[in-house]
């Protein structure tokens, strides 16, 4: 019997072996965050999924397991410190799946923010009109995956306000975002509802400079940094499941407190 048990051990073992890294990309961002599940620490001796189909189905179980207790665990009047002018990061890094040369221009003169899926008012908004709606600004900390963080005064328009007079549903499960760069991302509509959750169109009272994403980024101190997607063509509810850029090649979802 022992010898039996061994044996599946060392298979157990040799099944979870080479998982470290698709683990910390599912699970890095709750650890940076002190959020690291009971989940990620039971899966932590990991696997190379592509090699173990049974192994990967489970770490995207968990995932989504992840998901759903950060969601009952995040509360909407639950605000993120904020900082004094003097602890801005200087300068804020640039950061984005591609180098700085790459950032995409936007034409401020032509631009204008879609809106589809579940929002009564669907006319496009063109970046005068989004400036002249109620400003409001946030000196906050900005926690990437990569293990770094940085202080950022942001301004512009609190999207909870934007969608109420959009005509969204607020009822609705998610909020999509598709961006001049090819990203893409969605977050859940409480996030989109909470008060410090922004469509930033400053930073440090200045028109948002294209690196760190014109003509419009969303700013959430409530989630890790590849949750606030930059250069923003295009929003839309949904019912339906969106997905994300990096959500999709196994990041938690979530990611956020």
């Amino acid at each position: 019997m022992k010898l039996v048990s061994k044996r599946r051990s060392a298979l157990d073992h040799d099944i979870l072996k080479p998982a470290a890294r698709r683990i910390e990309l599912i699970e890095r961002r709750l650890f940076l965050k002190g959020s690291f599940s009971m989940g990620a620490l039971a899966l932590l001796s990991g696997c190379d999924l592509s090699a173990n189909e049974t192994a990967e189905k489970a770490l995207w179980t968990m995932s989504r397991w992840n998901d759903r207790v950060q969601a009952k665990l995040f509360r909407r009047n639950r605000l993120a410190p904020e900082y004094p002018e003097s602890a801005i990061t200087e300068p804020f890094p640039f950061n984005a799946f591609y180098e700085q040369s790459k950032v995409p221009h936007v034409d401020a003169v032509n631009y204008k923010l879609e809106l589809l899926g579940l929002i009564g008012d669907k006319k496009p908004w063109r970046l005068d009109d989004l400036h002249a709606l109620p400003q409001v600004s946030q000196i906050t900390r900005h926690i990437c995956v990569e293990g770094w963080s940085a202080v950022g005064k942001w301004g512009g328009v609190r999207f909870s306000d934007f969608l109420q007079r959009v005509g969204a549903d607020m009822s609705a499960r998610y909020v999509g975002f598709k961006c001049a760069d090819d990203y893409y991302t969605s977050i859940d509509m409480d996030s989109a509802l909470h008060a410090q959750t922004l469509l930033t169109l400053t930073y440090r009272d200045q028109v948002l400079p294209a690196k760190y994403g014109f003509p419009m980024k969303l700013r959430m101190p409530t989630k890790l940094g590849f949750k606030n997607p930059k250069h923003i063509t295009a929003i839309y509810v949904t019912n339906t499941y969106p997905g994300g850029y990096w959500e999709d090649q196994g990041y938690n979802w979530f990611s956020g407190c």
